[in-house]
This record gives structure tokens, sequence and C-alpha cells, in this order.
């Protein structure tokens, strides 16, 4: 799951003293030549938009935007492909740092009246001194939805592939709540564009944060209602039903499509 532990007591502000560091440019985390973060004082490195997260297991975080190149010892790495080398904990907190600094970025000033945007100091939001306009790191809700059809063994899932996606990959369904939607509007409205389906039984399964950039995405399950795979062409490429026992290419396991897929798959040949 890319989400902070629990235990992670969160602090804002500066840091103070030696942290670990996430520094980050373009998606991409600076770790040293042994795969471990930096750690050290924020003079030791070339930073901007530093910003402190907070303490996990005793251990002050801190996030940074890194500016120039990397320095001697250290390589940047897509912070997405980086699940299977750090730990659970470090990788969601990487995705926590990655939002921190992402919002810091793009929140400089009031979108109000333009003054500069202060932190608020107790939390990672941001205020006009001037104004008093208020502003939080922005979460884009997104509906995700596994749709099955048959039963045990003879289970089907219907899977697609966007333009974007590497080459035979293929995942469910997903869409961004748009304004004054509920979740489960959203889940069958997107069917219905992405695939021209509709659906029954939709239930939730399980959430998790997606920091590429800023998503929440909500996870469900559905079983097939009726209708004819009629794809949405500037959204989906490709679309089919797939048997469990013979499924393409999938999203990697830490993301929220694969455990909805293979709890889909555990079900049907359990």
């Amino acid at each position: 799951m890319v989400s902070r532990p629990p235990r992670f007591e969160l602090q804002s502000g500066v840091p103070q003293g030696e942290a670990t560091w996430f520094i980050l440019q373009k998606g991409q985390l600076l770790l040293h030549e042994d795969d471990t973060l930096p750690v050290g004082r924020a003079e030791d490195f070339e930073l901007e938009l530093v910003n402190s997260l907070g303490r996990l297991d005793g251990q002050t975080y801190a996030a940074a935007q890194l500016r120039g190149e990397a320095p001697a010892g250290y390589a940047l790495s897509p912070l997405r492909a980086l699940s299977g080398r750090l730990g659970e904990d470090v990788f969601g907190l990487a995705g926590f740092a990655a939002q921190v600094v992402d919002f810091d970025r793009t929140h400089g000033f009031c979108g109000v009246c333009a003054t500069p945007l202060e932190f608020a100091g107790h939390e990672h939001s941001k205020v006009c001194p001037n104004c008093g306009l208020s502003v939080y790191p922005r979460v884009a809700p997104v509906a995700m939805v596994l749709i099955r059809r048959g039963m045990g063994a003879d289970t089907e899932l219907l899977l697609a592939r966007g333009p974007q996606f590497p080459p035979g990959m293929y995942s469910a369904l997903a869409g961004f709540v748009q304004p004054s939607e509920t979740l489960e509007q959203t889940a069958h409205r997107e069917v219905l564009e992405e695939v021209g389906m509709s659906i029954r039984n939709l239930r939730y399964v399980l959430s998790q944060p997606w920091p590429f950039p800023h998503s929440l995405m909500i996870g469900f399950d559905a079983e097939y209602d009726g209708g004819e795979i009629v794809l949405q062409p500037e959204e989906i490429e490709d679309a089919r039903w797939f048997s469990i026992s013979k499924l393409p290419t999938l999203p990697p396991p830490f993301s929220i499509a694969r455990q909805l897929i293979d709890r889909a798959v555990s079900l049907g040949l359990g």
C-alpha cells in the first residue's frame, strides 16, 4: 500500500537539525548508492521547498526538492519504480513527501489576491496573510471498478488498457469523481462511459493513496449487468473479458488495481 504508517507523528514547518530526507526532482527520489535515504541537515544539500514531515520510531523525516544534479554517491530513481526496493513504511512516506513538495511547489500564491501564501504552522496547509484564504494539499478521489461475471473457476474479469499503459498491460476501470457526485455515481458513470456497460451489486473493497501525483483511489467490485463493450476512444484503447485462469500482464503488486484483481482470482479459485 502507498500510505504512510499509522504510527507516524505528523509535523510541519522547517526541519531543525538532522533528519532523514526525501529529496525529489521531477517524480524521482534521491537515494544513496546502497538504496538508503540521505541523512543530514538541510544545508548539507542543495535544496528548495524544504518541509518537515514528522517522526517515525524516533526518527525525524523531512522533504524537499533538489536543485541541480544529484551529488556524488547518490542517484535519482523514479518513485513509482521503488516499491520493491524500499520497505513498505518508507515507500509510503515517500509518497507522502512527494505530495507535500508538490503542494508547496504549486501553491505559492493566493488564488484570490495573489499574495504569497504562508504555511499554517499546525498542519500541511497554507493561508493567505492578506485575505485569509486557506488552501490544502490537493487530493483527487478516483473510483476504480473491477467488473466480474460467472462463478468459481469460470469467473471472468473485464479489464481495459489506456493509450499510456505499458505494452500488453490491462487493469480495472477507473475515473475521477466529478463535483456533486457520489463515489457510487462515479463508478456507474465511468463504466457506462468507458465501456458502455451497466453493473450491479457495487461493493466497496479498499482504498489507497496514489501519489502520482495526488489521487486517492477507492476500489470497488461489481457484477456485470448488461451491455456490449463499446470503447470510449479518448480513454480506452482496448477492453475485453479475461478468464481468471488466463490473465494478461497486470499492474504491479503494490497497486490497488492488482489487489482488486488478486482478490477476485482468489475468491474465484477458492
